[in-house]
């Protein structure tokens, strides 16, 4: 990419994300909308909480991404036994040596995938409260800077809920975005189901090579700033986000936090979409990721069936569209 005259030039990036797209789709069929909002809140250097069914793609997505845009990456599994110190890691005394040293734990890489983050009680889920929110853990006093890159990926079954511990508002609001994958359609099925019967295997994770280096994706994060937004686009995020404070079915409304996310996430999508400037569709189709997982519901529109996702579509459809 370059820029002249305050122009970016997005041609050849926008080429690298077609080929990045279209290799997940050599191993994933489908789900063509949550890998890109997971694109673009890397990107927006935020991290994602994953809600889906078993047998969804879930972690394949995950290490598929990991691999393509070249980042190490490292699987946690939570459990209720699991210990802040098996995330973190933990200090050994050296008998040679007379002293301690630090053996880091599976949080220290640029993609991590926690499967089944809500599976871990609350002691152990705070272990990523400031590892998430800073990109630094402190251990025993010191400080440890994580990768420029550093992305947690989570997931949660939303159906099995025996032995499961309710993820904090704290920790919730640190997740960038939340997406819901969804049962394939009928049309994806089919295609998967003739590979199979065909024996013909889909491209495998190890045959995958990698279409953007790190030096792209620390590029792609200036460019993501330097992506134009109107003033009068600024405002209408600032409204929607007033609505969710407002509104009379909703008990906790979302954080400037919040805010901000739909900002960066906004500038984010345009530059995945080959655009240097934000557009009011890039902010409505991003809103529900970036606020469903930060609200709650009153106990009335609880009773009434509502769901977040729900009262954030409304809410949006409330708020003037900038012209």
């Amino acid at each position: 990419m370059e820029e002249q005259n305050g122009i970016i030039d997005l041609a050849p990036f926008t080429e690298k994300v077609d080929k990045l797209k279209e290799a997940i789709g050599s191993v994933i069929v489908g789900q063509e909308s949550s890998v890109e909002l997971i694109l673009a809140a890397i990107l927006a250097r935020g991290h994602v909480l994953i809600e889906g069914v078993p047998g969804v793609a879930k972690t394949l997505m995950a290490k598929m991404i990991a691999k393509l845009i070249n980042a190490d990456f490292s699987r946690i599994q939570f459990t209720p036994d699991l210990m802040p110190s098996d995330v973190l890691g933990t200090s050994i005394f050296d008998m040679k040596k007379s002293e301690f040293s630090f053996h880091p734990g599976p949080i220290f890489a640029d993609i991590i995938l926690v499967d089944e983050i809500n599976r871990a009680p609350a002691k152990t889920q705070s272990a990523l409260f400031e590892v998430m929110e800073e990109r630094q853990a402190t251990i025993d006093g010191k400080q440890h800077i994580m990768s420029p890159i550093y992305t947690v990926l989570a997931t949660q079954n939303p159906i099995e809920q025996e032995g499961t511990y309710k993820l904090p508002e704290a920790q919730l609001d640190r997740f960038m975005m939340k997406i819901t994958i969804s049962y394939p359609s009928l049309a994806e099925e089919i295609s998967i189901l003739n590979h199979h019967n065909q024996n013909a295997r889909f491209t495998k994770l190890d045959e995958v090579k990698p279409l953007i280096s790190r030096a792209d994706l620390m590029l792609l994060f200036d460019m993501v700033q330097k992506v134009y937004v109107e003033p009068s686009l600024l405002q209408y995020i600032a409204a929607v986000i007033q609505q969710t404070r407002s509104s009379k079915t909703i008990y906790l409304g979302a954080s400037p936090r919040a805010s901000v996310a739909l900002l960066q996430s906004s500038k984010a999508l345009a530059l995945l979409q080959g655009r240097n400037f934000v557009t009011p569709e890039d902010i409505k189709y991003l809103a529900p990721s970036i606020l469903q997982h930060r609200l709650i519901l009153n106990a009335e529109a609880e009773m009434e069936g509502l769901t977040t996702l729900k009262v954030v579509q409304r809410l949006i459809e409330k708020v003037e569209v900038p012209k």
